[in-house]
C-alpha cells in the first residue's frame, strides 16, 4: 500500500502531467492513506497488539514573513485533522525557513510525510493563480500604485492559504469520521461478535490516540509560547481559499464503501 501511495505521488509531481491529473493522483493517495490508518487500528485490536506508537516529525516550511506563517498555519490545521499536535520553530520575520514540529501516531506521521508536499503543491498553485487574478481585477477598478497592488496581493495570498488549510482539514475530519462510522457494525448486519468487537475496539483505540498524543506533546513542550497571529487579512482571499479548499481533489468524495460517489457539500 505504501509503495502504491509513493507511486501515485511520484506521478502527481511529474511536470509532464496536467493539473487535473496531478490532483487526481494526490486524491487517490490521500484516500489510501486514510483508509489504511483505520484498517490498521482494527488489525491491531484483532491481533491484541499495543496501540500505534507516538512519534515526532520535523517538517520544513518554506517562506519568510507572512507567507511562511500562513503556510505553517494551513499545514498545522491539516496535521491536526490527522490527530497531531504541532509547534513551530523559527516562526518569525527573519529570513529563514520555519520548522513545523509534529507529534502524533507513527501512522499519522507517515501519512503526512507523504501527503503534505503534494497538498502544499496544490495549495500554492491555487493561491498564486487566484491572487494574480485578484490583482488584475482590482487594477481595473481604479489607479492603484504598484506598492498598493503588491500589498493587496500579499494580503489576499496569505488569507487564501490559511483558509485553504482550514477547509482541507475540515474535509479530512469529515472523511475520517465517515470511515470510522462505516467500520462500526450495527443491528442485524453486525456480523460475528469478533467483528463487532474489532470495530468498537478500533474506535476506542483511535480515541485513546488523541489523549496519548496530547500527553506526549505536553512532555516535549511543557512551556510552549503562543505565537502572534498573522495581522493581515483579506476577506476576498479567505472566501476564495476556503471554497478552493472544499473543492480540492483529495480523494474524499469517494464513497466510504467504495461503491459509488458521495460528494461532500461545498461552501459557496
Amino acid at each position: 500500500m505504501v509503495e502504491r501511495v509513493r507511486g501515485l505521488l511520484r506521478m502527481a509531481e511529474d511536470p509532464s502531467v496536467t493539473d487535473a491529473e496531478s490532483q487526481a493522483f494526490t486524491a487517490k493517495a490521500a484516500e489510501l492513506m486514510t483508509r489504511h490508518a483505520i484498517a490498521e487500528a482494527e488489525a491491531r485490536v484483532e491481533r491484541g497488539e499495543e496501540p500505534d506508537a507516538i512519534g515526532r516529525m520535523d517538517y520544513t516550511v518554506s517562506g519568510v514573513g507572512g507567507h511562511g506563517k500562513a503556510r505553517v498555519r494551513a499545514l498545522a490545521d491539516i496535521a491536526a485533522a490527522y490527530g497531531c499536535q504541532s509547534a513551530v520553530r523559527g516562526n518569525s520575520s527573519e529570513n529563514t525557513d520555519r520548522v513545523l514540529i509534529l507529534v502524533g501516531t507513527v501512522s499519522a506521521l507517515d501519512a503526512l510525510r507523504m501527503l503534505m508536499p503534494s497538498i502544499s503543491m496544490q495549495m500554492e498553485s491555487s493561491a498564486k493563480f487566484m491572487s494574480s487574478g485578484h490583482v488584475t481585477d482590482i487594477r481595473e477598478l481604479r489607479n492603484y500604485t504598484r506598492s498598493e497592488l503588491e500589498t493587496e496581493r500579499k494580503r489576499y495570498y496569505r488569507s487564501f492559504v490559511r483558509a485553504y488549510g482550514q477547509a482541507v482539514a475540515e474535509r479530512i475530519r469529515e472523511f475520517r469520521r465517515r470511515l470510522q462510522e462505516a467500520a462500526r457494525p450495527t443491528g442485524a448486519g453486525a456480523g460475528p461478535d469478533g467483528e463487532v468487537a474489532s470495530a468498537r475496539g478500533a474506535e476506542l483505540v483511535l480515541r485513546a490516540d488523541v489523549h496519548r498524543v496530547q500527553e506526549e506533546f505536553q512532555k516535549q513542550f511543557p512551556q510552549l509560547r503562543k505565537h502572534r497571529p498573522e495581522r493581515t487579512h483579506s476577506a476576498a482571499g479567505a472566501r476564495a481559499g476556503y471554497q478552493r479548499g472544499r473543492q480540492a481533489q483529495l480523494g474524499l468524495e469517494t464513497s466510504v464503501t467504495g461503491a459509488g460517489s458521495s460528494s461532500l457539500p461545498t461552501s459557496e
